[in-house]
């Protein structure tokens, strides 16, 4: 173990270099945090040292992490609890409104809403917006996938405003959408600063990564970046996510998950049409999301409200089924392992559909 303040281990120089070579463009510099969270943490204070600038746009439907700074770039309610410990966030309306369904070739809606932003941009200054930080593909949020173009024209506008592009892919990346970054199902659209975590180790070591283009790498050679930690660049932990990299290439798990996709496709949209619990669904590789509803038919509950007894039924009813997952009402996230093959993602879907009798019930 070396501190990454006093030395470089050399299976650091292997996984950045392996990095380097899956990333896109010119991203091939490279800084190893602990965890999605922290790693966020410090591409904020990047972007906001390169530029001078301190303002970051941020989405609604969001989350980034549970730090003081990157709680208050988080969007949704759990902002709520960073309190006032955190400042320079401002935020923007999310592409996907949640719940309402919109086609992905909606050219003229998509001219709107990049218009709105333009103008949002303007009447905030880019003078002292230092970046947007986006999720390319929303996580947490419930796996909402921009419609066409209007990636594309954010990284326009960033252009365009001298504007630095943040992507956090910290669910997303490695493979999970059948691309092994998110953003690469938007033509031509590349980071300034990208984030990842979880695939990176396939969770089996604490380690995320910050990856910066080659202008940003060149100004911090002879400038101080600001940011550290103790067990940044564990050797241990980088030697485990060395060889996991290895291994989704030589297996190209992320090959799977488009072949995947399909399956993911039809038996969520099975759900929709059995169950009056379920008002949508969608999917992209193996990252999949079900939108539930109550009765009455809205929203089974809103992010914020403390589990109600429904809810905790279908939970059980989960366990009792031999599911394990991400429930947060009126949420249930659908990201099966990279490795899974089509009959034990079938049976997943079984399970989850005697499930789902719950909350029909």
């Amino acid at each position: 173990m070396v501190y990454g303040g006093i030395g470089v281990t050399e299976v650091r120089l292997r996984l950045a270099n392996l990095l380097s070579e899956v990333c896109p463009g010119d991203i091939n510099g490279f800084v190893f945090p602990c965890g999605g969270g922290e790693a966020n943490e410090a591409a904020i204070r990047i972007a906001r040292r390169f530029t001078g600038k301190n303002k970051i746009f941020t989405q609604y439907r969001s989350y980034h992490g549970g730090t003081t700074s990157t709680l208050a770039a988080t969007g949704d309610f759990r902002r709520w609890y960073a309190e006032a410990g955190a400042s320079g966030f401002v935020k923007m309306f999310n592409s996907q409104p949640f719940g309402f369904k919109w086609g992905n070739d909606d050219a003229e809606k998509t001219e709107l809403l990049l218009s709105m932003l333009d103008e949002q941009i303007r009447m905030e200054g880019p003078e002292t917006i230092a970046a947007i930080m986006l999720e390319p593909i929303v996580g947490a949020g419930g796996v909402l996938v921009a419609p066409k173009g209007y990636m594309e024209g954010v990284r326009a506008l960033c252009d365009k405003y001298n504007i630095l592009l943040i992507f956090d892919e910290v669910m997303v990346g490695f493979g999970r959408t059948g691309k092994f970054w998110g953003f690469q199902h938007f033509e031509g659209v590349i980071p300034d600063i990208l984030t990842s975590a979880k695939g990176l180790s396939a969770a089996y070591m604490p380690l995320a990564m910050v990856g910066m283009r080659q202008k940003i790498k060149d100004y911090f050679m002879d400038v101080p970046l600001g940011w550290g930690a103790t067990f940044a660049n564990h050797p241990v932990s980088m030697a485990c996510a060395y060889e996991c990299v290895k291994h989704t290439i030589k297996h190209d798990l992320t090959g799977n998950a488009k072949k995947m996709e399909p399956i993911m496709v039809e038996e969520m949209s099975k759900l929709v049409n059995k169950h009056r619990s379920v008002r949508q669904a969608r999917a992209i590789g193996l990252f999949g999301c079900l939108d539930l509803v109550g009765p009455d038919g809205h929203s089974l509950q809103e992010l914020q409200e403390a589990p109600s007894a429904k809810t905790k039924e279908f939970r059980q009813a989960m366990f009792t089924n031999g599911l394990w997952g991400l429930f947060r009402p009126p949420l249930i996230h659908c990201a099966p392992p990279l490795v899974i093959n089509e009959e034990q993602l079938r049976d997943g879907f079984a399970r989850l559909d005697k499930a789902l009798d719950t909350l029909d019930a």
